[in-house]
C-alpha cells in the first residue's frame, strides 16, 4: 500500500477521513486519566515522561536508544507508519514526540492541530475502548540535523545563517524569572512566546500561516534561516519546532534540555 501523506499539521475533519487507514498510528500524550474516560478511536497513550531523560539539573533530554527503540515498538510504529500525535493540553507534549520521531530519523508524522479539545468539542466521536497494536518495527537511526546541543550553538553563535528562537515568557528571556544556575537568553536569540502563536480564539489552534509569518518576519526568521528553538526543557519549543515546519522551514533544530543546559553552566555567554 501506498504511504499515506498528510501536512505537518492537520484539522480534524482530516483526521477524521483517514482514521481507518491501516498505516496511522494515532498517540495520545494526555493523562492517563483521561485517556481512560475518552481518546480519539484507536489512540495509543504513552507518558510524557517516556520522551525525556534528565541528568540533573539538566532536563528533557532524548532518551537512549533502548529506550526509544522499546517506546516505538510498544507504538506499533513501522518506517510506513504515519503517526498522528495529540494531547490534552496545547500541544507541547504531542509535538514532543514528534521532534523524539524527526530526531530518530522517522519523518512521517502530524500534529492534530487544537488537540483533545478541538476533536472532543467539535463533535467528532471518543471512545473508551482500549486499542492493542502488534509490536512494531522503527529502529532508531539518529537524525544529527534535527538536533542541537551546547557545542552546536557555541559554534553557530556569530554564523548569521542560524537564527536562536526562545519561545520562553518575556520575563524568562529577560532573566526576571530565572529557573537555572543563570538567567537570561542565548546572545542574540529573538524571543517569542509559544501561546502566542495559538489562537485563543479558535481553541489555541495554531495561527494562520500569514499571521505566524508575520510575527517571525518581525523577528527577522526567515524560512531561508536555519533556527534553533529552545525553551527551558525542550517542551515548548517542541511546538514552535513543528509549527516552523508546518510553515515550510527545512532547517530547524530543537535543543534538548535547552535552558536547563546552557543556564547551569558557568563558561556560556548569556545575553539579559
Amino acid at each position: 500500500m501506498d504511504r499515506l501523506i498528510l501536512s505537518q499539521v492537520i484539522e480534524p475533519e482530516e483526521l477524521q477521513r483517514h482514521l481507518d487507514h491501516p498505516n496511522i498510528r494515532i498517540v495520545d500524550l494526555s493523562s492517563a486519566e483521561t485517556h481512560a474516560q475518552f481518546h480519539i478511536q484507536g489512540a495509543i497513550n504513552i507518558t510524557y515522561a517516556r520522551l525525556v531523560r534528565h541528568q540533573t539539573p539538566v532536563f528533557g533530554l532524548l532518551p537512549d536508544k533502548a529506550a526509544l527503540n522499546q517506546l516505538f515498538s510498544e507504538l506499533g510504529i513501522h518506517r510506513d507508519t504515519h503517526v498522528i500525535a495529540y494531547d490534552d493540553q496545547t500541544g507541547g507534549k504531542a509535538s514532543r514526540l514528534l521532534w523524539t520521531l524527526d530526531a530518530c530519523g522517522h519523518h512521517h508524522h502530524s500534529l492534530l492541530n487544537g488537540g483533545l479539545h478541538v476533536w472532543a468539542t467539535e463533535g467528532y466521536s471518543l471512545t473508551r475502548s482500549p486499542s492493542m497494536v502488534e509490536p512494531g518495527s522503527l529502529r532508531v537511526s539518529l537524525c544529527a540535523d534535527a538536533c542541537a546541543d551546547k557545542d552546536y550553538i557555541l559554534q553557530h553563535l556569530d554564523d548569521q545563517s542560524v537564527r536562536f528562537l526562545d519561545v520562553r515568557s518575556e520575563r524568562e528571556f529577560s532573566g526576571q524569572a530565572i529557573h537555572a544556575k543563570h538567567g537570561g537568553h542565548i546572545p542574540g536569540a529573538a524571543n517569542i512566546n509559544w501561546l502566542d502563536l495559538m489562537d485563543k480564539g479558535r481553541a489555541m489552534r495554531l495561527k494562520s500561516n500569514d499571521e505566524l509569518t508575520k510575527m517571525l518576519q518581525d523577528q527577522s526568521i526567515t524560512p531561508g534561516d536555519e533556527v534553533v528553538t529552545y525553551c527551558q526543557s525542550h517542551h515548548r519549543s517542541a511546538f514552535s519546532y513543528i509549527a516552523l515546519k508546518h510553515l515550510g522551514f527545512n532547517k530547524v533544530r530543537g535543543y534538548a534540555g535547552a535552558w536547563s543546559d546552557w543556564g547551569n553552566h558557568d563558561d556560556t555567554p548569556i545575553e539579559r
